[in-house]
């Protein structure tokens, strides 16, 4: 029996009464895999095998598997991921690249490492994706790709994505670096585009104890490229083709990794219940009024590495600031778009440039919602919006209307 079968886990009952809600629990998460974590750990100690070996191997294994492609690289990181597919696609300076702005740093900044330049574009404010419609108004003699991002666990629509690129002969690069398990019209995530691009941080929906990284694609050619561009372009060993980057996988990550992903579909499962157990009580509430409340979509199994509510009316801030003051978690994941920050003041950008994207950063907010969260913690955070929104006159209003 392998030992991720042996593996039990507490009841979801919480004995106690709430009195905060932390926005992620990590140690919540790992204590149930403690005991076959840190026995594969001592074995790895003893072989003295830290990078590569059979562990990163089998990891790239079940990625593949998961992801429903032929191949998996290991790498450093997910931001690694995303620079070593650019590298491996020949992306290069004077070339543009087709991104959203709503997105985490790392999307753009693989891109401008290597001297491209990030083209942004506006999001569907429903799903926080890239929206395809503006697609062909971005695309010019310098586009080489598209890099869709599938945020907060949710696929983009790689259907009218992957037709643009066609249309264009561009490659597309998935950023699924929160959506692993994640599918949209029964594919997976990573499986869609020329490459996909997965982040193992430990705050992801599949996270390790530090920073991993995987690049999975269905094309030999390009995956062994990834692997040689991520061991300094090296093959066979001290022979260099070309010059990569020091991004290997190491042995302890993979080991941990492929002891949760067995945990995967049912850390998905229990998500996508958390999500439905919000729904139901902002509803209930009569919330959903006054809030945007994120929906499931019949094209996608959305596996909920955030769940992202909208506050209207700037009080965003405000609102945080009360839950805080009730120990609940929440992040703004992003205040500030990427066209937006300092560093990308040059490719000449301005407030009013992506206005969907500006004004999700200034009413987005994602509350609590690991696996483990429980009924009564997730009842304490409804509580909690419930008595900041009803400070305000027009959510009072709205309630009685």
């Amino acid at each position: 029996m392998s030992k991720e079968a042996t593996v039990e886990f507490a009841s979801s009952s919480h004995p106690v009464p709430v009195q905060s809600v932390p926005l992620l629990d990590v140690k919540r998460g790992n204590q149930p895999l403690l005991d076959p974590i840190m026995q594969t750990l001592r074995e790895i100690c003893e072989s003295g095998w830290f990078i590569g070996g059979p562990h990163c191997q089998n990891l790239e294994a079940l990625v593949a598997e998961n992801c429903d492609t032929e191949l998996a690289v290991g790498c450093a990181s997910g931001s690694d991921a995303l620079l070593l597919a650019l590298m491996a696609l020949d992306i290069k300076r004077g070339d543009e690249v087709i991104v959203p702005s709503f997105t985490f740093f790392a999307s753009v900044s693989a891109i401008t490492r290597l001297g491209a330049t990030p083209v942004f574009v506006d999001i569907d404010p429903r799903t926080f994706n890239m929206n395809p419609a503006l697609l062909p108004d971005l695309i010019t003699e310098s586009t080489r790709a598209i890099m869709p991002v599938h945020l907060f666990g949710r696929c983009a629509d790689m259907m009218a994505i992957n037709e643009i690129a066609r249309q264009h002969d561009l490659r597309v690069i998935e950023d699924a670096a929160q959506s692993i398990g994640a599918s949209y019209e029964g594919r997976r995530a990573c499986s869609m585009g020329d490459v996909g691009c997965l982040s193992f941080y430990p705050t992801k929906n599949l996270g390790g104890f530090g920073d991993a990284g995987m690049v999975a694609t269905n094309n030999g050619e390009l995956a062994a490229r990834i692997r040689r561009l991520a061991n300094h372009g090296m093959e066979p060993r001290y022979y260099h083709s070309e010059v990569g980057i020091n991004s290997r996988l190491d042995a302890m990550q993979a080991a941990i990794l492929g002891i949760k992903m067995a945990q995967l579909q049912r850390y998905s499962v229990m998500r996508q219940r958390n999500a439905n157990t919000y729904r139901k009580l902002l509803v209930a509430r009569g919330l959903a009024s006054y809030l945007c409340v994120p929906e499931d979509d019949a094209h996608c199994d959305h596996v909920w590495n955030q769940f992202t509510i909208r506050i209207p009316d700037g009080r965003r801030d405000e609102i945080r600031q009360q839950l805080a003051d009730r120990g609940i978690g929440s992040e703004i994941y992003y205040p500030v778009p990427m066209h937006q920050q300092e560093c990308f003041a040059r490719l000449g950008y301005h407030t009013g440039s992506l206005p969907e994207t500006e004004r999700a950063a200034g009413e987005v907010l994602s509350l609590p919602i690991f696996p483990e969260l429980t009924t009564a913690e997730i009842q304490y955070v409804v509580d909690g919006l419930t008595e900041a929104l009803s400070a305000g006159q027009d959510y009072s209003r709205r309630l009685a209307s």
